[in-house]
């Protein structure tokens, strides 16, 4: 008995001995303890309801899915959220209710006005929009190689995302373009979704962009959007007094193929980086916008027009 209960005595000692001799664990690394606090969501101030559009231009009545950001609060989302540059002026902002503007399913439209005189719009039942895709497309094109010697990315107009429409009823213009990028391995292609309201001596703007995967999502959105907007009495497009009125040196034509929004400056302080496929929309678009002159000295020429 004494025996087995030296032994016992002995085993321990040795077990002791050896865990004493065996170095203690590392304690793990900070960064495989600590997990990575996730990003706060980027909180936006902005309504629903009756919306007046600058200074008694225009309305938007709008529904608690969505929330309209002053221009001052749609400047702070563009570049503290969306890592634009200052100086874009905007009438302001629609963004989806409930959804982070920094989130990969945050999208927004951008608001603005351009006063460039009554649009005509005796050419919208005629225009041939394949056609007029295909000219977008090679002044893209063109573009795009003026970009590469530049040392920026390539741009390509894919198509459209949706064909545009008029309604002579309400003056209301939609359509949406698919952007791309001509870089080695990107895929990820870009939605820039499009409302134009016709008035008395101007348009007012309205461009939605996200990444093409939201594309029915945005689409059945600005449906909403093109309801609930427009301008106010005085300011109607059969508000237009042809004696005294000013004609806008384009058509609907020239609505879609982007020269409102060049003159409107939309996009000039819009050249930065947005977050994801917003990037490419901003980017794409204002090069789209910088070969628009010879799209349309190209189409003055065939005209007759210098």
């Amino acid at each position: 008995m004494q025996g087995r209960w030296w032994l016992s005595w002995m085993l321990s000692v040795v077990a002791v001995s050896a865990w004493a001799q065996v170095p203690a664990a590392e304690p793990p690394a900070q960064a495989e303890v600590v997990e990575e606090a996730d990003e706060p969501p980027f909180v936006v101030n902005g309504r629903s309801g009756t919306v007046e559009l600058g200074d008694g231009l225009a309305r938007m009545e709008v529904p608690d899915n969505f929330l309209y950001l002053a221009p001052e609060e749609a400047a702070r989302v563009l570049e503290e959220a969306w890592g634009n540059p200052p100086g874009a002026p905007t009438l302001g902002m629609l963004v989806p209710a409930n959804v982070d503007v920094t989130a990969p399913e945050g999208w927004g439209v951008i608001i603005n006005y351009a006063d460039d005189g009554h649009v005509e719009d005796e050419d919208a039942s005629s225009i041939d929009y394949a056609d007029l895709l295909k000219e977008m497309q090679e002044s893209t094109r063109e573009e795009s190689a003026e970009r590469k010697q530049a040392g920026y990315g390539g741009i390509e107009l894919v198509g459209w995302a949706a064909t545009p429409h008029y309604d002579p009823g309400t003056r209301k213009l939609y359509w949406a373009k698919e952007l791309g990028s001509t870089e080695e391995g990107a895929s990820e292609h870009s939605l820039n979704y499009n409302v134009r309201i016709l008035g008395k001596e101007g348009v007012l703007v309205l461009n939605a962009v996200s990444d093409m995967s939201q594309l029915p999502h945005v689409e059945k959105d600005m449906q909403q959007v093109l309801g609930f907007t427009s301008f106010k009495p005085g300011h109607r497009y059969e508000d237009f007094d042809p004696s005294t009125g000013r004609v806008a040196a384009y058509g609907v034509a020239g609505l879609v193929a982007g020269k409102v929004a060049a003159k409107a400056g939309l996009f000039k302080g819009l050249l930065a980086a947005l977050l994801a496929a917003k990037k490419l929309v901003i980017a794409g678009v204002a090069a789209l916008f910088v070969g628009l002159s010879k799209l349309f000295k190209r189409r003055g020429n065939e005209d007759g027009t210098p």
